[in-house]
Parts: C-alpha cells; structure tokens; sequence
C-alpha cells in the first residue's frame, strides 16, 4: 500500500493494535450486542514522506454508517462554546451574510444551522447519519438536509463556503476526494436554491479534522479509532490540500489543541471544465507541494518514540486503576465517545467499570462497544456516588466537576492527561 495523502511508497507500521470496535459511535440496545460489536485491527504506519499517518488495515467495506450512529458533541456547553465562535468567525470573515453554506458531514446539523442563523443564509447539509431534529424545524425554509454521502452527483449544490468538520479522517483516500471536490468546485454551477453565482468568484473551504500532535506527540491515545484510517498533522493537512489544487492560506490549532484546521480557496467561472482542472492537477502531480523539512523530522523522532512510550502509558493506567479496583473503589468513565470506547477497550476494563456517563440524551440506556457498560445519564451519579471519575476529555474537566458539585458529590477526578 502506498500512502493515500502522498502515494509515496509503502510507509513504515510502527504500532499494531488488534480487535476493537470499528464503530465508537454506534447505538447499541444491550450489553450482549455492544460486546459482540464487529471488530477490527488497527496498523499505524508513518509516510516519511508528507508526514501522513494510515491505518493499513482498514477495511472500507466493514463500515457504513446509519441514523444509529451519534456522535453529537453539541450538548456539552463547552464544545457548544466553541462551535458557537467558531461559526461566527467564519461568518464575520467571509461575510457570509444572504449567503449559500454546503456542509460535507453535517452531522445532526448543529453547526450548519448556526452558520445560517448568525447570517440569514441558506445551506444544504450532507450526511448518511442524519435524523431530522424538532429543534430545526424553524430552519426548514433556509436549510435543506440531504441524507447521503456527498458525492459529485450533487454538483450542482455549489456555494459561498464549503465546510467539512471531523470527516476527511473518515476517508481511506483523502487526496482523491479533495481532487474530486476541487474540480466540482471549480465548476460553480447555479444552484436552485441560491442566487446567481457572479463569473470568476470564489468557494472559501473550510476543513478540521483532528490534530494528530495532540495524539502522537502528547499521548493522547484514546484518540486512535479504526474509524480513522487517515491521521493528519499541520505538515500533511497543508500538504494535501496543495497536492489536490487549492490555495491554502492557514493551518490552525482549535478547541485546545485536539484539532486543527485548514481554510483554503477555489477560484471559479462559469467557463471552467473538469478537462481543464484536470489538466493543472496533472501539473501538481509532477511537482509535488515542499514539505517543512525540520517540522517532518520533529514528527518522524516522535512516531519512532511512540510505541516505547505507549506501553509505558498502558503499564501506568494499569497499575493506577488496579491499586483503586483493589481498594474497592467505584470507578466511572465520564465520556462514552470515540476517547472513552478506546480507553475501555484498550485497557480491557469489560468488569472493573460498570457505568460510562454522556451528557447526550440519545446515548442514555445504550451500551458501549466491545466492553458493555451501560451508558447512563449525569444525574445517575447522585444515586451510584462514585468514589473515582476519570474525565475521558480533559477540557470538560470544569464543567464535569461543576455538574458533580451541584449533586453534591466530590469524588476523585482523574483525566486521560494524568496518564500521558
């Protein structure tokens, strides 16, 4: 297997992890189905080349997903925050104001919905998993929701901003689909529902996706999922987006750390040709983008760090949790996503934990992958009492510990950064 950000030839598997929940993510009705949950490898390999980490073990055909699938960050008044600022940063900077906004992997639509508040402006919204929620509905005139995978057979939505969040780690070819999306883009049809687009205008695009620093470099394993076949770092995020055509102007870190971001540009006309943006690809092709030099070897002395350091980390959570299981301690995970399904399953807690805690209603009752425990409400606490919750994510620390002090409980808090 070549690299799919790069094609460089085959990168370097430096650490293999095997039989986890290919799906965090995923509703389960009983312990007996979380625990029999579909299963799959995990083989990390590093491209020296452009900087890109791949799971070559991924198997697309094992996934699909469904209006079962939830993953809603949105009910958390932390993340909530930063959404909510993050959007009107892109309204205020692209003047997105009686503007079109298309969303690749929208989600529950959340964000797409707030884009279009802050700017009266219409969007479309992409995504298999998405359930039409009450909470929208006063929405309906100015934003369209399509339940599918975006593809260029929907060519013809075209609009002001172009954004896709938390999806292009998803795809197993990542510069593929950004060629496909450039030469869509580049063609800027006239949508149906939006006004005449001007000749020679251009798309913003906006991708995150999450920063594999944070993961590689600062330990923070739990972030390593088979839903993920592609980890990207500032060095390879740029290098993609530059590899498939587009103007790249900033790569940022958001949300502490945990993601990055990258805003690029298309320039269109109503002249332009998939033939013709083919023909500059080609061009790319044979001179691939300059990669920073010094910021790939930092990363490469990290990556052949990693695996030492990782089962370092693994022995340390072992003997920590083991000391509290002997003592007889009550133990929660606070966070039933992708970091809280990898810290259970990882450290083969099926037992030890009974109960993982999430905010999301729609989680409540449901049983986590691989390892079983039910997933219960905040409030359960006030009966159960915990005497140790481990915060799968560190910057809902405050909040947890907030909503723990109001049911009057004080409990030991420990968080994943405690055993980086």
């Amino acid at each position: 297997m070549t690299c799919p950000v790069c094609h460089c030839s085959e990168p370097d598997i430096f650490i293999e992890l095997s039989n986890l929940p290919i799906y965090c993510n995923l509703l389960w009705n009983s312990r007996q189905e979380a625990i029999a949950c579909p299963k799959g490898d995990i083989h990390l390999a590093f491209c020296k080349c452009c900087g890109a980490i791949t799971n070559t073990a991924f198997d697309p055909d094992k996934l699909g997903y469904s209006q079962d699938y939830e993953n809603s960050l949105h009910y958390s008044s932390r993340f909530q925050a930063y959404a909510q600022a993050l959007a009107e940063r892109l309204v205020a900077k692209h003047q997105l104001y009686g503007k079109t906004i298309i969303e690749i992997g929208c989600g529950k639509g959340d964000f797409l919905v707030s884009l279009c508040e802050l700017g009266n402006n219409r969007g479309v919204g992409f995504d298999n998993s998405y359930a039409e929620r009450p909470e929208h509905v006063a929405m309906g005139a100015q934003v369209k929701f399509i339940q599918d995978f975006y593809s260029d057979k929907y060519a013809e939505y075209q609009g002001d901003l172009l954004c896709c969040r938390q999806v292009l780690e998803h795809i197993q070819r990542p510069g593929d689909f950004l060629r496909s999306l450039y030469q869509t883009l580049s063609l800027k049809a006239v949508l149906p529902i939006a006004e005449p687009q001007p000749n020679g205008s251009e798309t913003a695009v906006f991708f995150e996706v999450p920063n594999a620093l944070y993961t590689f470099r600062n330990m923070m394993i739990w972030d390593i999922i088979y839903e993920h076949c592609t980890y990207f770092t500032p060095i390879s995020l740029r290098y993609v987006f530059a590899a498939a055509g587009y103007r790249s102007h900033e790569v940022l870190e958001e949300f502490g750390g945990q993601f990055i971001s990258i805003e690029a540009s298309v320039e269109s006309s109503i002249e332009s040709s998939i033939e013709t943006s083919a023909q500059s690809l080609a061009i790319q092709a044979k001179c691939p983008p300059a990669v920073n030099a010094e910021e790939l070897a930092q990363l490469s002395e990290d990556i052949a760090q990693f695996k030492a350091r990782f089962e370092s980390q693994m022995a340390r959570c072992r003997e920590s949790l083991s000391q509290r299981f002997e003592q007889g301690k009550k133990v929660v995970i606070w966070g039933a996503g992708s970091k809280g399904v990898t810290f259970l399953n990882l450290l083969n807690l099926q037992d030890e934990v009974e109960y993982a805690v999430d905010i999301n209603p729609r989680k409540h009752d449901k049983f986590i992958p691989g390892t079983g425990q039910q997933i219960v409400t905040p409030d359960f606490m006030e009966t159960y009492r915990p005497d140790v919750v481990i915060v799968m994510n560190p910057l809902y620390q405050q909040e947890i510990q907030e909503t723990l002090a109001q049911m009057k409980l004080h409990p030991e808090i420990l968080t994943t950064e405690q055993f980086a």
